[in-house]
């Protein structure tokens, strides 16, 4: 209790500070014209103040015994966006880099990988779940709406896995998709002509259809990827090939998946930090690990997410691919 009182103590009285330090030289101060351009830089200069705080209060406080690192939304190499300050997914290479800087300090006995993710791309999530399984500790994924696909991969190079009864846990599957705008770009007068070294270059481009030997060729990665996926599993969990093959890519809800043996416990976040303060045989306090960015980095994000939270019932974000095909987990 005391861990967290004083980091929220130090981040309020800092942000405090700030916001009556910017009302005054900002808003106090000035002529009326001003004052409205005040309120807005009051409020920028408070956010800093509070950014600056909780950094300060983490570096008080720094004792701590688990590490976490959450896992949440599509996973991708990077983090995509489309309005700007949308929701985004996933980065595995912001993941990876704070798994690694966790396994780095020596205070941290533990990984707590927290995960609500559909899945996403095969590489990026093989990488994350690498980075878990090399972590010098006992490894805990903890889901909570969805452990899906990509995500369940990651789930499988964590020691223990722990759902709730509500989650959705599965999908060991893989899909290739392309868009087929061959019938759309001859009713536009469009044709595709392609040159290519290779019979199979350009086998899923969208201007032409597939012919039979390049569906069997496309096919025959998506299972390549699938018995990947299902060694994988395999081998993280412990279980029978047949057993993983007959989940034919659904999912389940969390009774179903402890019963398969596709997780190891049902259970609350507090349940999950109380059985590890028994394998640890010390208290669990858990730091969260985010990505390193620059302070221009940070407020440039945050302003970001404030404009699509504005304006976020007026808009939204497509996700098609049609650059050819895709395959995910």
């Amino acid at each position: 209790m005391e861990g967290t009182v004083v980091p929220l103590l130090v981040t309020g009285l800092v942000g405090a500070v700030g916001f009556v330090v910017a009302w005054y030289a900002f808003v106090r101060y000035p002529g009326s014209i001003l004052d409205l351009a005040g309120v807005l830089v009051v409020a920028v200069v408070t956010l800093v103040a509070l950014w600056i705080g909780s950094r300060l209060a983490g570096s008080l406080v720094t004792s701590y015994t688990v590490a976490e690192v959450a896992v949440e939304g599509p996973i991708a190499r990077e983090s995509k966006r489309g309005v700007p300050g949308s929701p985004v997914g996933a980065s595995a290479d912001d993941v990876v880099e704070q798994i690694e800087r966790a396994d780095a300090d020596p205070d941290a006995q533990a990984l707590l990988v927290k995960l609500n993710t559909p899945g996403g791309e095969i590489v990026p999530s093989e990488d994350i779940r690498l980075a878990a399984e090399s972590f010098d500790g006992p490894t805990v994924g903890y889901a909570t709406d969805v452990c899906a696909s990509g995500g369940y991969d990651i789930a499988t190079g964590c020691d223990e896995v722990w759902v709730r009864e509500g989650t959705l846990v599965g999908s060991i599957g893989v899909i290739g998709s392309r868009v087929n705008a061959s019938e759309l770009a001859d009713r536009l007068g469009l044709s595709y002509e392609g040159f290519t070294a290779g019979e199979y270059k350009d086998a899923g481009t969208p201007l032409k259809e597939l012919d039979p030997r390049e569906r069997e060729y496309l096919q025959g990665l998506v299972d390549d990827y699938y018995d990947q996926f299902v060694d994988t599993v395999v081998e993280g969990r412990d279980v029978d090939r047949e057993v993983v093959e007959d989940t034919e890519a659904r999912v389940f809800l969390g009774p179903d998946a402890l019963e398969r043996g596709l997780v190891d416990h049902l259970g609350t976040r507090e349940e999950v930090e109380a059985s590890l303060a028994d394998r640890l045989d010390d208290s669990v306090v858990v730091r969260e690990f985010e990505p390193v960015r620059p302070l221009r980095e940070r407020v440039r994000i945050g302003a970001q997410q404030a404009t699509y939270a504005f304006g976020a019932g007026l808009a939204g974000a497509l996700d098609g691919d049609a650059d050819g095909v895709r395959f995910r987990r």
